[in-house]
């Protein structure tokens, strides 16, 4: 017995999530830049998801969430790019090799219950109040990185049901 997903249940799982990136956006209270966004220059992908030593991005500690921002757009896209791109915890240990604090993030299944990949899936870091937060997925088209306002009581990035970051 095969699974079929119904296309519009795979357009409405798109529109909701494009609909609550569009939400939390709104609710920092300033116009929101445009998202970055990876190009591609190369045809090949690398077979690491460790990122490359780019002299233009690199980790700021006492820099703010926007300051970091292209360095985490910088490792989000070297993992896009590499045969792991649809792992959580692939995205979750470049950006811990990369500098990040791993006590600070939350990801998204990348699996749905049925064990199907998962449309979209979103990974944060919480960094002075403020989240790095990514989207990739392949109903995403490519990846997506911005700074959004932290939730609740200051200690969360992502709503919704989000996986142990145990490992």
């Amino acid at each position: 017995m095969s699974l079929r997903r119904d296309p519009r249940s795979v357009r409405a799982r798109v529109a909701a999530a494009a609909l609550g990136i569009a939400g939390l956006t709104m609710l920092s209270g300033c116009v929101a830049e445009e998202p970055r966004t990876g190009a591609r220059t190369t045809a090949s992908a690398p077979s690491s998801t460790a990122p490359s030593a780019d002299p233009a991005a690199a980790l700021l500690p006492d820099g703010s969430a926007e300051d970091n921002l292209p360095y985490f757009t910088h490792v989000t896209e070297q993992v896009w790019a590499s045969d792991r791109r649809a792992e959580g915890r692939a995205y979750v240990d470049a950006l811990v090799e990369a500098g990040f604090d791993k006590a600070a993030m939350q990801v998204t299944h990348d699996a749905s219950t049925v064990g199907n990949p998962a449309e979209s899936m979103q990974f944060s870091v919480l960094w002075q109040g403020e989240c790095l937060v990514g989207q990739v997925g392949p109903d995403i088209g490519e990846a997506v990185t911005r700074v959004l306002p932290a939730l609740e009581d200051g200690t969360l990035c992502l709503l919704g049901a989000t996986r142990p970051i145990d490992w």
